[in-house]
């Protein structure tokens, strides 16, 4: 996903500029902080307080320049509104965000609203269309019968969740003034792979297999996760 992303800010912005970009639960701050380390100004929003604690840690071993472009904020992505101007940053970031949002068309529309003209909103959400597969995979056939009928399915962790259809996505992001400029696939061999698995020998080869199957059809369509990309008009 950090390739699909940074290829498209390469390919909207101009080379050595530095944008200003909003990390909207941003974890543990894994893409903020690199994106800080890219030379942007970065500023996360997350409301776990595990997490934030982390984020802090990490960004604390980093060196002065880095730690002064990136600032983290405590707080809700659906309150962006509440400490930001419309059209103040450059680049949105909402990556495993969605599904955690029982209503997320206010958050969506939050989102757009903080983009500057041409600005760059990316979603990363889990795909509603492929939410056979994994018990499918597994061997679970009463559990890939029932996803077929559904955009709801239980993570690893044991907790009931939602998934967004790319057509549904692709209508909310045109309705908010971010119409999707392209989308990717995130996920399509690798979604079965346990969790705290050791990283393989082949690991560049698995990313590049990973990620010349995240743009291609079929296989992007089923893929366990989309990474939508919208631009604001």
């Amino acid at each position: 996903m950090a390739r699909q992303l940074d290829e498209q800010i390469v390919g909207r912005f101009p080379v050595g500029k530095r944008l200003r970009v909003l990390d909207v639960g941003m974890g543990r701050g894994t893409q903020a902080l690199r994106l800080a380390r890219a030379g942007h100004q970065v500023t996360g929003v997350e409301r776990d307080a595990t997490m934030i604690a982390a984020a802090r840690d990490a960004l604390a071993g980093q060196p002065e320049g880095i730690r002064e472009r990136m600032r983290i904020l405590e707080g809700d992505g659906r309150d962006t509104g509440v400490h930001f101007l419309p059209g103040s940053f450059d680049v949105v970031l909402c990556h495993g965000v969605l599904m955690y949002v029982e209503e997320p068309d206010p958050l969506l529309a939050g989102l757009a609203r903080m983009l500057a003209p041409g600005g760059l909103l990316s979603l990363l959400v889990r795909n509603g269309d492929s939410l056979a597969l994994r018990p499918g995979l597994s061997g679970d056939w009463a559990g890939a019968l029932a996803a077929f009928d559904t955009t709801e399915y239980t993570d690893r962790l044991g907790l009931r969740i939602r998934a967004d259809r790319l057509a549904t996505l692709t209508a909310k992001l045109a309705g908010i003034g971010a119409p999707l400029h392209t989308w990717y696939g995130v996920r399509v061999f690798t979604d079965t792979a346990p969790d705290g698995a050791a990283p393989p020998d082949d690991l560049e080869t698995l990313l590049a297999a990973e990620e010349r199957a995240g743009r291609t059809d079929p296989y992007r369509g089923i893929a366990a996760l989309l990474h939508l990309c919208g631009v604001r008009g």
